[in-house]
């Protein structure tokens, strides 16, 4: 694994040895921050099931302000505090060691609000991708906030979650993005008759 541009272009990070991490590919992380453009610049990412941390550290190189590291592998956080540590970045992450469901209730645990939130959850863990379809709370995300899912490109997601709409998919072998934006509603009252 190595980071793709930015100011960190080229570094290697450490990845998983005998572990079961899926770590993100270079082609779908270079793919997806393509697809975030400009919107990485100076904002606050947060990175569920981060693994090795490749994509949040990815978002620091292109220039994001800060990044939340959510990851519940001891082996995992291991490895994400060994890369930021290699590439001088701890002063801008944040590492939260436990379950996203835990993560996404304590409020108290946020860094945000979240301009971009990146999910890699496990590919057969599908109550994992209900934990994220259904545990938002107000507050997580900036009123401007993208949401960026990764799995299997046979999974089957929500047109929307929550608050968030399913803007487009994009399928890279047997990976598939899933970008959502959150949906602005209005209530229109109905008038008196």
């Amino acid at each position: 694994m190595r980071i793709i541009a930015g100011t960190h272009r080229g570094r290697h990070l450490s990845g998983p040895q005998g572990t079961e991490l899926r770590p993100t590919s270079d082609k779908v992380r270079e793919a997806l921050f393509s697809i975030l453009g400009p919107q990485v610049s100076g904002c606050r990412f947060l990175d569920l099931y981060a693994g090795t941390g490749a994509v949040g550290i990815e978002a620091l190189s292109r220039g994001a302000a800060t990044v939340t590291f959510v990851e519940s592998d001891p082996k995992a956080v291991q490895l994400l505090r060994k890369n930021l540590q290699a590439c001088q970045l701890l002063d801008r992450a944040q590492i939260c060691v436990g379950q996203t469901a835990t993560f996404l209730s304590r409020a108290d645990w946020w860094h945000g609000p979240y301009d971009i939130l990146f999910a890699d959850p496990p590919y057969a863990a599908l109550d994992e991708l209900d934990v994220l379809i259904h545990a938002w709370k107000p507050g997580l995300l900036s009123e401007e906030a993208m949401v960026m899912i990764e799995q299997d490109s046979r999974t089957t997601v929500p047109a929307s979650i929550d608050h968030a709409d399913l803007m487009r998919r994009y399928q890279y072998g047997d990976t598939a993005l899933y970008r959502y934006r959150l949906s602005i509603t209005e209530t229109v009252e109905s008038p008196a008759s």
